[in-house]
């Protein structure tokens, strides 16, 4: 992997479901996509470190639908909570999470 480059997809688990639900995460994603999600389940996620961590996470948001979302880890010491950067809509289980 070259520094400062996405990971390859992992399987999405407890740490990044949590990433995804805690703090104000899921309620930015709900506003932002216009929809209220039936199902809010993190399926695979990469990882980039920068000053902090950017995570792209493959969610299932009900009835086959995905949406891909960038969330933002800072680092410790900035004593800041996670934040959503950015979402895409209408994903589909085959679709690659890529950088956005």
């Amino acid at each position: 992997m070259m520094c400062g480059a996405p990971s390859d997809v992992k399987p999405a688990d407890k740490d990044v479901q949590d990433l995804i639900e805690k703090h104000i995460v899921k309620a930015e994603a709900e506003k932002k996509s216009g929809k209220s999600f039936a199902e809010y389940r993190a399926v695979s996620y990469k990882s980039q470190v920068v000053a902090g961590t950017n995570f792209f996470v493959k969610v299932n948001v009900g009835d086959a639908e995905f949406v891909h979302m960038r969330v933002f880890r800072p680092l410790p010491n900035v004593n800041a909570l996670p934040s959503l950067v950015d979402i895409q809509l209408n994903k589909t289980e085959s679709d690659p999470i890529e950088y956005f």
